[in-house]
């Protein structure tokens, strides 16, 4: 029989337990979120970025304006003046260099003793402009194939690939491989020319 100090350990247990799986579960929906998110602190460190965002600070140098707001907020909030100079939605947009894409960077500030901001990244890319289901069932792909086609539109290097898929850089050779044999192309040039040039394959078509 349990005593009332043996039964407050089980449930001091339980409840670490079930920390630890909601930090899981938090892990990975972060990790698979389609928006990078980078988290600066009063200090303007990066004290959290995700994924993608760590694959976009890799591939892209920031803008300014992505330092230079937040730097602001952060100076309202000392000066008791952010809901005076950052009144509604804060976000922007931008073309990078290196980068076929539109980005749009949107701004959220949790505003409490200690306050951070956070930064959720996304990328208007190509592999937008193409229903990727209807290529997968055009062309009899697979779905892993199919996940290789919207990086490859998106311009990721075969590593790249590798790590956003968690697999090896050799497995996206073999998957490319087969996928250039079933749409009849030698290579990556030729693979987006096809797609892009192929209106049945693009959103809206019927």
């Amino acid at each position: 029989m349990l005593t009332t100090n043996g039964m407050s350990q089980v449930k001091k247990k339980e409840a670490i337990t079930m920390m630890e799986s909601l930090n899981d579960v938090i892990d990975f929906i972060l990790s698979k979120m389609p928006a990078g998110a980078i988290v600066f602190d009063q200090t303007m460190s990066i004290i959290f970025s995700n994924k993608k965002a760590d694959l976009f600070l890799k591939n892209y140098k920031p803008p300014e304006e992505m330092t230079s707001i937040c730097r602001k907020i952060f100076d309202a909030i000392k000066g008791s003046k952010l809901k005076e100079l950052f009144p509604g939605d804060i976000y922007f947009f931008k073309k990078l260099e290196g980068s076929p894409s539109i980005w749009t960077f949107r701004v959220h500030i949790f505003e409490q003793r200690k306050p951070f901001v956070v930064v959720f990244i996304t990328e208007e890319s190509i592999s937008n402009k193409i229903d990727l289901n209807k290529t997968r069932s055009h062309f009899r792909l697979t779905r892993r194939e199919t996940d290789v086609i919207g990086r490859v539109l998106n311009g990721l290097k075969n590593i790249e690939i590798a790590d956003d898929l968690e697999i090896s850089e050799q497995t996206v050779k073999d998957y490319l491989s087969n996928i250039y044999a079933k749409l009849g192309v030698e290579n990556r040039f030729a693979l987006a020319s096809l797609l892009l040039n192929s209106p049945e394959l693009k959103h809206g078509f019927e």
